[in-house]
């Protein structure tokens, strides 16, 4: 099983393309939309990595298909304009996950 990342910027695919994870930079829904759409369609791919901005671009149809698909696991992460309080942003959504305010 491979991983895919969706970004909006060069930086993170770069460094997920060091990691060993390939990606691309997309900085439209239409393209965004295609590419996740092809992806679905890959058995091999299992998790699609995408940006804050990129999810907050198709976030409808994101939505949509991690109530839905069984595949591909679909991650949001941080680029390098994120949060630097991860550890705040850890503890919400383990809190948001279990309903406990830690």
């Amino acid at each position: 099983m491979k991983s895919y990342c969706i970004s909006d910027n060069t930086d993170t695919v770069t460094g997920m393309r060091l990691a060993g994870i390939e990606g691309e930079v997309i900085h439209d829904r239409e393209g965004i939309l295609k590419r996740l759409d092809e992806l679905i369609q890959d058995p091999k791919i299992a998790i699609v990595l995408m940006t804050t901005k990129t999810i907050n671009l198709v976030g409808d149809v994101v939505s949509n298909y991690k109530l839905t698909l069984a595949r591909p696991l679909i991650v949001e992460i941080s680029d390098r304009h994120g949060s630097a309080k991860i550890g705040e942003t850890i503890d919400a959504y383990i809190s948001e996950a279990i309903g406990i305010k830690l």
